[in-house]
């Protein structure tokens, strides 16, 4: 028999606390974390709304750059080519020597991986992952997390993942590797993705599910979005079928080819979590998300909200780039709920036993 889990009741003022947690002063005895791949900073919320203070944060996209610095005024940000950044460099901005980071964090770019693209062996983004090991070797932290899609362990992309797991035990851990869904950690999103940690011991590595699926419908409740943004939705939609055929497209369902040239959109279902956002759901012409009674896109807000980033985070770049980095980005609840485990039973277990925890 499945075991019940705890339900958020209210995911708003969730989701407000949480953003307070992030928003306190960091204690000097936190646990660290550096950030690779650090996009606008979804994976840092969740560090940060765990308490852990973050030494550096690694980006090249300007726009992503910009959100975080706005975000996180007090993180030192390498804004360039991961390539470029030494071993040197990284650990005297950090003020660290090898071995005293808790945490190395990365998401390396995963459209290479993805199911929703074409899974090519050669993308150039899939090779980032040996920056990141470059980087891991150098560091030597206590706990490394690298995150990527479900795509990567799928098919031919299977042979990448091989590697990369070698790559990572040649470097000196032992690794753990599993799916996840964030839709049991608190994001109102049905996201699959792939987590490696590294186990020091007997104890569980992955968290366990935490909370019931959030339905996207609940997770609006108290959501603003000013009128004339909503008219410019509305205006803005009428160029594509999508919009002109909306009445035909089943919620939570793509529809194909419904005028005959094709489209592929999709209308959530309010009774259940959204379905993974991708950074082109902005785009009505590709496989947009509409609304499920409203002839129109979601508003930037409402986007926000199925990534789990609350109302106070601010987005540089407009629309389109605001959606474009929150489906780049891990949901800041969904890292919140690893961070939150790896402190509790990787981290204190490392204290505890005078030893080199990985994971």
């Amino acid at each position: 028999m499945r075991t019940l889990l705890p339900k958020i009741e209210d995911y708003r003022a969730h989701l407000e606390a949480c953003w307070q947690e992030h928003l306190k002063p960091k204690d000097r005895n936190a646990p660290t974390v550096v950030s690779l791949f650090a996009g606008c900073g979804g994976s840092s919320l969740g560090y940060s709304m765990a308490g852990y203070r973050e030494l550096l944060a690694v980006e090249w996209d300007d726009h992503a750059v910009k959100t975080f610095k706005a975000n996180f005024p007090d993180v030192p940000v390498f804004h360039g080519d991961i390539a470029k950044l030494s071993i040197e460099e990284a650990l005297r901005i950090t003020g660290l020597k090898p071995g005293e980071l808790d945490v190395l964090d990365g998401s390396p770019p995963c459209q290479g991986f993805s199911t929703a693209g074409k899974r090519k062996m050669d993308d150039g983004r899939n090779q980032l992952s040996r920056e990141y090991i470059r980087l891991l070797r150098g560091l030597q932290p206590k706990v490394l997390i690298m995150e990527n899609v479900s795509g990567m362990v799928k098919g031919k992309m299977k042979l990448i993942f091989v590697e990369i797991l070698k790559e990572l035990k040649a470097s000196g851990y032992h690794v753990s590797a599993r799916l996840m869904n964030a839709m049991y950690y608190g994001v109102p999103q049905s996201r699959q993705s792939d987590f490696r940690r590294c186990p020091g011991g007997p104890m569980e590595l992955h968290p366990s599910p935490l909370v019931e699926p959030i339905a996207c419908g609940d997770s609006l409740e108290g959501v603003t979005t000013p009128e004339n943004q909503l008219a410019a939705l509305f205006e803005a939609g009428k160029r594509y079928r999508s919009f002109k055929y909306w009445d035909q497209i089943r919620i939570d369902r793509s529809e194909q080819d419904i005028t005959g040239s094709g489209f592929n959109c999709v209308k959530f279902d309010p009774r259940r979590p959204a379905r993974t956002i991708h950074r082109n759901d902005g785009n009505l012409g590709m496989h947009g998300a509409m609304h499920w009674n409203q002839r129109r896109r979601f508003s930037l807000p409402e986007f926000k909200r199925f990534g789990s980033i609350p109302d106070a985070f601010e987005f540089a770049g407009g629309f389109d780039e605001g959606i474009r980095q929150i489906g780049n980005s891990v949901p800041p609840l969904f890292m919140r709920a690893i961070a939150e485990h790896i402190r509790r039973n990787l981290l204190s277990a490392n204290k505890s036993s005078g030893g080199n925890i990985a994971a």
